[in-house]
């Protein structure tokens, strides 16, 4: 009996990780001070010079830079509007902070919020918004001044757009607030954690705050938690932030590889590029026009031993957050839920790989 020969494996995502960052850490266990302290500040003001903002804040996941943010704008009891399409954790920072997710459509090319999804469910109690820079897909500028033109603070959830830029300006830079994941699948990581950025002098001493239980220098004037990011993991990101230029070229020229293969396919849409942006493509996420094959489409690439993902979720149809306010129409949302597909993408993934992939998704659709 012949043995079945072991297809190779092409995972959905690879950390850009080495030596540097081993070495890094070693130097943090030799001082002996594991908790936050000086290396994390040396993170922070790396980003910060980075993206050309006053402050920069570590915290432990972007999910609890979200959350400390909106504890500090107090939305306690208020309605902040959040795109549908986009994972819980922008909704559950909303809901541990006491306010009130409601949930808006998003265009079904950008897979973003939109200006006008904004000013459909706007009403004069709201201070804040908290829009998604899903995938590392800006926002457009629009949805920026239409926030200012109606009073809101704008809260970004760009977890996975740290070094995206909009007209040259670097996401994290545009927002009132922005939150960014270091998550082992976003741009760079530390293993878990994740960074608040604002101009904010005052709601950036309250985080700053917050983040340490409250204290604020040998006293504590507010009620806070423990969201300190350890020495360990912030010198991971000094090393991660030297690198993050090169991953953004990497991830741009295999989407673009992506591109030039699925353009020719039909019935799929390549992920989107949007005007006067530079993304960071942390997913490659392309739209199935043809109905119910975005899962033969995973199922035929699994058989091939290729990781794939789907987009991420429509909210309201999670048990979770069923009962959450929401715009009657949420239909983008509910199409991409469906039929977005994600793609690997990595600094592994070779030209052979991809050429595997976008095959097998032709011979699926075209089957």
């Amino acid at each position: 009996m012949t043995q079945q020969m072991v297809k190779k494996q092409i995972t959905l995502a690879v950390p850009d990780i080495g030596n540097e960052e081993l070495e890094e850490i070693n130097k943090v266990f030799k001082t002996g001070f594991l908790t936050e302290g000086s290396t994390t500040k040396e993170f922070e003001s790396a980003v910060a010079d980075y993206l050309g903002v006053k402050h920069a804040i570590a915290v432990t996941s972007c999910t609890t830079g979200l959350h400390t943010v909106l504890e500090c704008l107090n939305i306690k009891g208020q309605d902040v509007i959040i795109p549908d399409y986009t994972y819980p954790a922008t909704a559950e920072a909303v809901i541990l902070a006491g306010g009130n997710p409601v949930l808006v459509d998003v265009d079904l090319k950008s897979m973003n919020m939109t200006e006008q999804n904004l000013e459909d469910q706007y009403n004069d109690d709201m201070k804040v918004f908290s829009p998604v820079s899903w995938a590392g897909v800006p926002l457009e500028s629009k949805i920026y001044e239409k926030g200012k033109k109606l009073g809101l603070k704008c809260l970004e959830d760009a977890a996975c757009s740290l070094g995206a830029k909009i007209n040259e300006k670097f996401v994290g830079g545009v927002a009132d607030f922005s939150c960014f994941s270091f998550h082992p699948r976003k741009i760079i990581t530390t293993g878990e954690g994740g960074m608040i950025t604002t101009d904010d002098d005052q709601i950036a001493e309250k985080c700053y705050s917050y983040k340490h239980f409250g204290a604020k220098g040998n006293s504590f004037d507010m009620i806070g938690t423990n969201y300190k990011m350890s020495n360990v993991l912030g010198a991971i990101g000094l090393i991660q932030m030297n690198k993050i230029e090169n991953i953004i070229k990497m991830r741009n020229d295999k989407a673009e590889i992506y591109r030039e293969l699925l353009s020719s396919i039909g019935y799929i849409t390549p992920a989107y590029v949007g005007k006067g942006t530079r993304q960071t493509f942390q997913s490659y996420t392309c739209y199935v026009e043809k109905e119910g094959y975005r899962d033969k489409i995973r199922n035929a690439l699994s058989d091939e031993n290729i990781q794939s993902q789907i987009g991420t979720y429509a909210l309201h149809l999670e048990p979770a957050y069923k009962n959450l306010k929401r715009a009657e129409n949420l239909d983008n949302s509910e199409k991409l839920f469906f039929n977005a597909i994600t793609l690997p993408l990595h600094k592994d993934l070779t030209y052979e790989d991809q050429e595997i992939i976008c095959k097998t998704i032709k011979t699926t659709l075209n089957g």
